[in-house]
């Protein structure tokens, strides 16, 4: 390159740098003598103040004269909503069919639950907003368990913020556990579950067990032990139930790889009946057989004195009518699992919770089941 035309180059970047340097002193200037402006009008319009409750100028203010920051008038506290759909349509004109579709439930059951939480749900009002009240809380975290809705959709439907439902969910799921687990989801009336199991078909039969993959997403940490055998991340949920097919004993939080057998082997359910302090002593004779009570499960279960599984193999006629009574009375395990996933579907899409809350939440749609079957 010839000298002349490196000279040039060089006086044009030298001119285009002057250029820029003016430019951003112009700015500069403007924006000083715009911070000036506002503080002006600020002090002027503060000029009516009582400064008997100040010592002397804040720290903002001797900011803003130096030119540091800009003042910022907050506009809000929270950004307005609307809770007209809850407070005038569901509250006030829904009847019990509206109430049993999207709440899952009906509006007596529903305020029955609230009042059975309230020890737990009850929150003071603050000098900045009021509290959400429990029957508006405890309804949050129904519509979001009933439903695959995202917490945004279920926000924009009851006029709260997102944050607020997810923390909604876990209060009213912690409050069920807590308050009504122990109460709802136990054995109950042992002779009425007896009778109810013979009248299908099978004798001196206390139960039928079996369990259930519940969806999560992939946790960070041991991921490939939650992949269960259909090959989706999963948390086993192993249930008890009556003839009714109401939960009267349930195991939460095993990783989907774990084996129905070993999630049983390893629960409290296992050792108390191992112990024989579950059931009543109650037996019967069958033939020259002394019978106790029993559960009944897959061929996944190991058999036992007190569990009863499907004969496997070749089958003459008594066993292949054994294996039909036994699957019969089985079933209602099953058809219970279809139920509180048909109630609470979000225990059928994959949960986003962490893996400490994941568990309580089943365990609050275990209780939710109960309630509403004893309804």
């Amino acid at each position: 390159m010839e000298p002349s035309a490196i000279i040039a180059d060089v006086l044009s970047v030298a001119n285009s740098s002057r250029l820029i340097a003016h430019l951003f002193q112009t700015q500069m200037q403007r924006n000083r003598e715009r911070r000036q402006r506002k503080l002006r009008e600020y002090l002027n319009s503060e000029r009516g103040m009582d400064l008997s409750q100040s010592a002397g100028p804040r720290p903002l203010d001797i900011m803003v004269a130096m030119g540091h920051v800009d003042p910022v008038e907050r506009q809000f506290w929270a950004r307005e909503t609307s809770t007209d759909w809850w407070d005038r349509i569901v509250v006030q004109v829904w009847d019990e069919s509206q109430w049993l579709r999207n709440f899952r439930m009906r509006k007596g059951t529903f305020l029955e639950l609230c009042e059975l939480l309230s020890p737990a749900l009850k929150r003071q009002d603050t000098r900045m907003r009021a509290a959400l009240t429990i029957q508006k809380r405890v309804a949050i975290a129904l519509w979001k368990l009933a439903t695959p809705d995202s917490y945004r959709s279920v926000a924009n439907q009851f006029g709260v913020g997102k944050s607020t439902v997810g923390v909604a969910v876990m209060q009213v799921a912690h409050a069920i556990v807590d308050l009504l687990l122990p109460k709802v989801v136990t054995l109950g009336d042992v002779q009425v579950i007896i009778d109810g199991f013979a009248a299908m078909g099978f004798p001196n039969c206390g139960g039928a067990i079996d369990g259930t993959h519940i969806p999560i997403l992939g946790p960070e940490h041991q991921g490939s032990q939650y992949i269960n055998r259909k090959g989706y991340f999963s948390m086993v949920l192993q249930a008890l139930v009556d003839h009714k097919g109401r939960f009267t004993n349930i195991n939460v939080g095993w990783p989907g790889k774990v084996h129905d057998a070993r999630v049983f082997k390893n629960s409290g359910l296992f050792r108390r009946l191992q112990q024989g302090v579950y059931f009543p002593d109650c037996k019967i004779t069958v033939g020259d057989v002394e019978m106790p009570t029993v559960i009944l499960g897959d061929p996944a279960y190991p058999l036992m004195p007190w569990l009863m599984k499907p004969y496997t193999g070749a089958l003459d006629t008594e066993k292949e009518l054994f294996n039909y009574r036994l699957s019969k009375c089985r079933m209602v395990v099953e058809c219970a699992f279809g139920r509180l996933k048909g109630r609470w579907r979000s225990l059928l899409t994959r949960s986003d919770l962490s893996q400490t809350n994941i568990p309580i939440v089943i365990a609050a749609c275990c209780v939710l089941h109960n309630l509403c079957e004893i309804k």
